[in-house]
């Protein structure tokens, strides 16, 4: 059991049987009146933000949490399907758990975090940038550097992203999998 001065980001908390992700805090001591503690915090299924105020010193529920490494494996009615890359145990996650899911191809690595305690599948992250080739994009004309305008393409897990007109069908691109915007051109 921890108490609000040990509050932290990114520390996750149990607060009514729901368990939330410390965004920000922010101690506050006013010249009245005792000091406490505002806090912005993240639903961990739901992903909407919550601010809280904590009386300094009061007990909180500290949620033990893993993160470990899964391989990608298939999709399948039951969801997608990944393998804990140590003990090669295989556990399938729904959709709605993994951040970036439309840039997930097969034999890709995520992050996920496990309630370490029931050992429950929390949600999965996908790395921060992603290396995909285009599939479809309407061609590009040479020349075409000079403006920032971005057309529609198509990468190889059929997820649309907008990208440079310089950029052809069969080129590689690193993407953001926060945002799903275009990074750069990978040769």
């Amino acid at each position: 059991m921890a108490t609000t001065a040990d509050i932290r980001n990114g520390m996750c908390l149990d607060i009514e049987g729901q368990y939330y992700f410390v965004v920000e805090f922010l101690h506050v001591k006013p010249g009245k009146g005792a000091a406490f503690i505002r806090t912005k915090l993240k639903n961990v299924v739901t992903g909407r933000i919550l601010e809280r105020t904590f009386n300094i010193n009061v007990k909180i529920d500290e949620v033990r949490i893993e993160h470990r490494q899964y391989q990608y494996l298939y999709k399948d009615d039951m969801g997608y399907n990944f393998m804990n890359t140590e003990t090669y145990e295989q556990v399938a996650i729904p959709k709605d758990n993994i951040n970036g899911v439309a840039f997930l191809k097969e034999g890709d690595v995520v992050d996920v975090v496990v309630h370490a305690d029931s050992e429950t599948i929390l949600y999965a992250d996908m790395p921060t940038h992603v290396i995909l080739e285009i599939t479809y994009t309407e061609p590009g004309l040479k020349g075409d550097t000079a403006t920032n305008t971005l057309k529609p393409a198509t990468v190889e897990t059929g997820a649309t992203v907008r990208v440079p007109l310089f950029i052809n069908a069969g080129e590689k691109v690193k993407i953001d999998t926060r945002d799903g915007s275009y990074v750069e051109r990978v040769r």
